[in-house]
């Protein structure tokens, strides 16, 4: 999938291993940068959205 433009967290140190990310306006693909030719997910920007809110934490009131 060398079309795409896939870009490390920038919590992740350069040398780091970690999950990598390329979007598309209808396509999110997700790889392990130890492996970037194995198989990588691939999901709608919807789930990849509802993944992220999950992570953040609750509002403080």
């Amino acid at each position: 999938m060398s079309e795409h433009q896939w870009r490390k967290s920038s919590y992740s140190p350069d040398a780091s291993n970690c999950v990598e990310v390329a979007t598309t306006p209808t396509t999110i693909h997700i790889r392990d940068s130890k492996c970037p030719a194995h198989p990588h997910l691939t999901l709608p920007p919807a789930t990849w959205a509802a993944f992220l809110s999950s992570l953040s934490p609750e509002p403080v009131e």
